[in-house]
């Protein structure tokens, strides 16, 4: 079976309520112009109610999401947002690894783990992130680091378990640089993925997970992109906070 094409919004830490809605209303409406793509749209943690009321409102099946959780269903964690609580407002997918997170906020390949495992107990698709620095591509060292990554936050996972979730191929020297990993790259790396994931489970397995390009993905080069075989789709940051841009991109991994 083909596999549906996913494309994710993250929003990061933009926009303000109105903005939100508005954004979510345009996408909403639009919706039929990437009618054969999986779309989400997850936004900073304070707007996911906003979000997912407007696309109730809207009827729509385009998916809400949200940015990061942590590993406990409740507790005394003061700051974070368990999983239970994400599923409350709607959420059906959650970013998890995202560079940002991992250089920035120190999360490693056992803290991503950990939360896979939560978001999939509380019955949410994690879009599990992976991806080098340009020092460690410069050193020749991706193929080693995306795979320490993969095997990292993918412990213990049953086939099953890995079946259901999607897989998001980020470069950290392409994202917001204006620069993008040539087809050919973000090829080689997905290719890889999903050679891992095979060993993890089985290649039927595989090549049923959905793995997305995430690096300065635009319009303009989002086609070259989606004619790679194993890019699925795209996690797209700037790019996703303008309709006409994410929609775009969209139709490409869509036509």
């Amino acid at each position: 079976m083909p596999r549906t094409p996913i494309v994710a919004g993250n929003w990061k830490m933009n926009l303000d309520r109105a903005k939100a809605r508005e954004l979510t209303g345009a996408v909403a409406a639009r919706r039929s112009e990437a009618a054969r793509v999986e779309l989400v749209l997850c936004p900073p943690a304070v707007y996911v109610e906003t979000v997912g009321t407007t696309l109730q409102a809207a009827k729509t099946d385009v998916a809400l999401g949200a940015q990061n959780m942590f590993d406990k269903p409740s507790g005394a964690f003061t700051g974070e947002v368990a999983p239970p609580m994400l599923v409350d407002f709607g959420c059906r997918f959650v970013i998890l690894g995202h560079s940002e997170r991992r250089t920035l906020f120190g999360e490693n390949d056992a803290i991503v783990n950990a939360k896979t495992k939560a978001a999939l107990a509380a019955g949410l698709t994690p879009i599990v992130c992976v991806g080098e620095t340009l020092e460690e591509r410069e050193a020749g060292r991706t193929d080693a680091v995306v795979t320490a990554q993969i095997k990292g936050s993918l412990a213990g996972l049953s086939a099953a378990d890995i079946e259901k979730i999607v897989v998001a191929y980020e470069p950290v020297w392409a994202i917001g640089t204006g620069k993008v990993a040539t087809p050919l790259q973000a090829q080689e790396v997905h290719a890889l993925i999903r050679g891992l994931l095979a060993a993890l489970t089985s290649a039927e397995t595989a090549a049923k997970v959905r793995i997305q390009y995430g690096g300065s993905v635009k319009p303009d080069n989002a086609a070259d992109l989606a004619a790679q075989p194993d890019i699925d789709g795209a996690l797209v940051g700037g790019a996703s906070l303008k309709a006409d841009d994410f929609l775009g991109i969209a139709k490409a991994f869509g036509g």
